[in-house]
């Protein structure tokens, strides 16, 4: 009896919908790229896409927006020592495909050309780390139309200062097909789906806003009922909060960092200055420090792909290679970098898994997937405890990283001041300033309650956004510069 391999099903599924319609096969797709193979280059891969969108929202009881969107092509990549050709359609045939080939053959003949192209394909089987849903499918319009109207009623149900609700539902279908010129043939069906709900609470002539949400590599039913009562408790909660915040004070100080969401600091202080393009190039701060310590002893950061049903997670990359959990940092040493197959061979180091793409119009890159720090053995409580005077920081809103040095700004959407080590009052206006490197060498206490994200986080890398997770456990951060306005 032969196992079934939901990777070679997704395969199936893909050929179906991305090939036979536009008279497309492996053969002419091998064809393809061995037009490419004229020239001496030294890799090319076809990415065919088919990409179905949609989005809702809601304001004043009423909805306000509707969208739905298609968007499908192929992208053809040639590499060529370090330079890479690159060209797409969003039309679907062999003439299409042969024209996007022939544009990549442009690229300089500084090839090795030791590369062969491959003689026949291999499909490629792996994990299946999300169901092949399809998110567009598992509601009609009116039941997604009554979701938005639920957790809006639950918002204005917690309160009587909730003064406006907003709330926004996106769901996507994602089918993706790769071929490789080792012959290796790989295919994807990408679920995603997120809700986000904004509140603005007013008392005394103040309006403040609170927020929550989240989402999975799942259908609509993933949003049940408690998890949309769970959503609406936390945006009029952080709304209500920050009626009564004061004030942040600014200075060096003692930083506490909650668990969870607030690994997006980790993520873009830290996690892209590990990406190994940047390191190649000598841009990040990190490059040339790999097996020496980076950070304080104890901490040890991942990139893992392979967590179920998570917002971050591929079972393939977008080159067709397996994602798989990658060390960063290991009790303070950097032992690796997030590699893609360019950099990763340019660097003679093994793939990790990371190449990401926003669609078939991209080029792919090293990206992250869900970056997070491992738990150490402290009580989150015994962390707060042991700070006299400082700052507790939950959740963050925006920020600004300068991957060449490491330089960042994080303002904190909810925070609270600690004093003798009890959380004493909600402050707002506070900015957390530093640079990575020096940060991960002021963590001096790591809690047991290690968190993921909710499943909210988008990233953004020279005008691309992905999809990504983060997290982390309470953290104790000494002497960190706190902006404020107070």
């Amino acid at each position: 009896m032969t196992a079934f391999d939901p990777n070679l099903a997704s395969l199936a599924t893909a050929r179906d919908m991305l090939l036979t319609p536009y008279g497309l096969d492996e053969a002419v797709l091998l064809k393809a790229l061995g037009a490419i193979f004229s020239h001496k280059v030294d890799y090319a891969d076809l990415y065919f896409q088919c990409t179905r969108s949609e989005s809702w929202s809601l304001e004043e009881g009423s909805v306000k927006t509707g969208s739905f969107a298609i968007d499908q092509g192929v992208g053809v990549r040639a590499i060529s020592g370090d330079k890479t050709a690159f060209s797409y359609s969003d039309e679907l045939s062999q003439r299409a495909l042969f024209e996007a080939a022939a544009a990549t053959r442009t690229i300089a003949r500084a090839g090795a050309g030791r590369a062969r192209i491959a003689s026949q394909v291999q499909p490629q089987g792996g994990r299946a780390l999300y169901l092949p849903d399809d998110p567009l499918a598992s509601l009609e319009a009116g039941a997604k139309v009554r979701l938005l109207e639920r957790i809006e009623a639950m918002a204005r149900a917690k309160d009587p200062r909730v003064s406006q609700v907003m709330v926004e539902l996106a769901g996507e279908h994602d089918v993706v097909l790769v071929l490789r010129s080792d012959g290796v043939l790989a295919a994807d069906i990408r679920p995603l789906v997120r809700l986000s709900i904004t509140v603005i609470a007013e008392q005394n002539g103040r309006r403040e806003s609170g927020s929550g949400g989240g989402g999975a590599r799942a259908g609509y039913g993933y949003f049940s009922d408690a998890l949309l009562q769970h959503y609406a408790d936390e945006a009029v909660a952080s709304a209500l909060l920050n009626l009564e915040a004061r004030a942040a004070p600014a200075g060096p100080m003692t930083v506490v960092l909650g668990p969870g969401w607030p690994g997006i600091l980790l993520h873009e202080a830290i996690g892209h200055g590990l990406e190994a393009d940047f390191n190649r190039k000598g841009s990040s701060a990190f490059a040339g420090c790999l097996g020496e310590r980076v950070a304080a002893k104890g901490v040890t950061v991942v990139d893992d792909g392979t967590l179920a049903g998570r917002r971050g997670s591929l079972n393939i990359d977008d080159e067709g290679n397996r994602t798989q959990c990658t060390t960063l940092i290991e009790d303070g040493v950097l032992t690796g970098y997030l590699q893609d197959t360019l950099n990763a061979r340019l660097m003679k180091m093994p793939v990790t898994g990371n190449a990401r793409r926003e669609s078939f119009a991209h080029l792919p890159m090293p990206r992250m997937t869900n970056t997070y720090m491992l738990a150490g053995e402290r009580d989150p409580g015994e962390i707060l405890a042991s700070v006299k005077n400082g700052l507790y920081a939950v959740n963050f809103g925006g920020g600004q990283v300068d991957i060449t040095n490491g330089k960042f700004v994080f303002s904190a959407s909810e925070a609270y001041m600690i004093e003798n080590g009890k959380l004493s009052y909600p402050v707002k206006g506070a900015t957390l300033i530093g640079n990575g490197p020096d940060v991960l060498n002021r963590v001096s206490m790591i809690g047991n309650d290690l968190r993921l994200d909710p499943g909210i986080g988008v990233c953004g890398k020279e005008g691309q956004s992905v999809p990504v997770g983060v997290g982390q456990p309470t953290l104790r951060l000494d002497g960190l510069t706190v902006g404020g306005t107070g």
